[in-house]
Formats: structure tokens, sequence, C-alpha cells
């Protein structure tokens, strides 16, 4: 399992191919949903990160062109006092989706080892003994007909800065930055530690944790997307299922799009790279003079 500090975050994606990549990857969701449906599976797609990582731009795209129905997204944050009464997994366990639905947590039951742990809301004994908790809750779900896939979108303290700082001038994102996203940069290393065991001690074939570089959005976005997709055709094909496609067409229109646009930014890269060394060229022949 990688650790957060082998991540690549230097990775990018060009803006042109980004967007002809995403309709071709949302088509195939839309597809994937309707063979859940079809197939009475569920769903559940849960995503970590630091503050700031892109999270919610990244569940934006993946659930963009899927029937609205069909899903719903989960916005975790503290257990309300009711809650407490319960077991820690109970608030959980009420929000997982019908056979045949798609569920998406903002923040998951991972919360306990991390933010609960760091901050000590949760003692010691307890946020240890979650590791079980969590792998056996999981282990139940993926026996069943639940796919599991969890996320967690990286990004270092420079870039997470950066849209803290962003966000602070845009009075549409201005309501996302609180006090504690301030307070919990002040942790950030901590909370690496304590996502490196994480990984170690919950990552498992049935429910794999996929470390996503978030310093580029549309790179984190398209990455989220495609090991969705991955993940989804894997476990079908371990049920003995087919996903067909039904979207073959539109799909079809948008690739040859997809094509386009990565031959276009060639091309220009390439042209960029001939002016470069004309501009050198000149300036070597001015020295000689």
């Amino acid at each position: 399992m990688q650790k957060l500090e082998e991540l690549d975050l230097s990775l990018e994606l060009d803006k042109v191919v980004y967007k002809k990549k995403l309709k071709v990857l949302q088509y195939e969701i839309l597809n994937v949903q309707q063979f859940l449906f079809n197939n009475k599976i569920g769903l559940i797609l849960a995503f970590e990160g630091m503050d700031a990582a892109g999270k919610g731009g990244a569940i934006k795209r993946l659930t963009e062109r899927i029937d609205p129905r069909g899903y719903i997204v989960h916005p975790i944050s503290a257990p309300q006092p009711h809650e407490k009464r319960y077991n820690y997994m109970q608030r959980f366990w009420r929000k997982l989706p019908q056979h045949g639905q798609i569920a998406i947590f903002d923040r998951s039951w991972y919360g306990r080892v991390l933010v609960e742990r760091l901050e000590g809301f949760a003692t010691e004994e307890e946020w240890t003994r979650a590791y079980d908790e969590i792998n056996d809750f999981e282990r139940l779900l993926t026996n069943g007909e639940y796919i599991l896939l969890k996320f967690w979108i990286h990004i270092d303290k420079e870039e997470q800065l950066k849209r803290f700082e962003a966000r602070a001038q845009d009075p549409y994102k201005s309501w996302k930055l609180t006090e504690e996203d301030w307070r919990n940069r002040d942790k950030f290393d901590d909370y690496a530690v304590a996502a490196n065991e994480m990984f170690e001690k919950t990552d498992s074939k049935h429910a794999p944790w996929i470390l996503v570089e978030g310093n580029n959005k549309q790179y984190a976005r398209i990455k989220v997307l495609e090991e969705t997709l991955a993940h989804i055709q894997q476990e079908a094909k371990r049920r003995g299922l087919e996903i067909p496609t039904v979207f073959e067409q539109e799909e079809k229109k948008a690739l040859a799009e997809l094509a386009q646009a990565e031959k276009e930014v060639a091309t220009s890269l390439e042209e960029d790279v001939k002016k470069v060394k004309s501009v050198r060229k000149n300036k070597s022949k001015k020295k000689r003079k």
C-alpha cells in the first residue's frame, strides 16, 4: 500500500483533454448506474482527504450525469447528541443504500481513526479498536450485495494554503472555510501519519483504498472516475456479470472528440517547442555577430 509521501503531486491533466475525457467517463458512469440498478447491487463510495483537497468537486463530477433518483450524498460531520446513545457505527448502518442504489459519503466512518483520534474525541482504546470494527463492517457489506470503494484525495501544504486563501476571497466559497479548517491545518503532518496507519490497517481487496494526487483538480477528478469504473468492472466480473454498453453511439462520439483533443494538444506542444528552438537559434546568431 502506498504512503502519502510517495504520491507524485505534480501530476497534471490538460484542461482541453480533461473536458473531453470527463464526458466519456460520465457516460460510462451513467451506464454503470443502470447496470447496478438492474442487478440490485448497491454501490458505496467513501471520500476522505485533507481539507480543501477537492472531495466535493470530485463528487460533483461523479454524479453530474447520473439519475438523481438513484443516489444520495451523505455529508458526515460530528455525531448529533441522540446518535451518541448508540454504537459508533449505527449512524452509518442507517445510511446504507438500497440494493441497486448509490451512497456517497463525504467523510465517513473513518472519522474515528482520524479527527476523533487526533482531537481527543475518542479514547485510545476506542480508536484502536475501531480498525477491527471497520474491517468487519466492510467485510459484511462486500460479502453481500454491495460494492465498496474508498478514496483519499491528497494535496500538499502549499496547495492547501493557496486554496484556503482563494476561498477566503471568494464570496461564493468563503462559507466552506471555517476556523476548524485553519486549526486542522496546524496538524497537517499528524493527519498524514494517522492516514498512513489507516491505509495499512484497513486496505483490502474487497474494499480498497485509492490514493488520489489532488494538487491538480482535473487530474484528481478523472482518476476518481476511472478508478470507480475499474473497480465496478472488476466486481461485476467476479460475480460473473457483464456490463452492457447502452450509450454506445454517444460514447463513440465522445471518444472521437477526446482523440481529436489529444491530437490538437500534442500538435500545440510541438509548435511551442519549435518556437522555443527558433528563438534560441536567433539569440545564438546575434551573440556570434
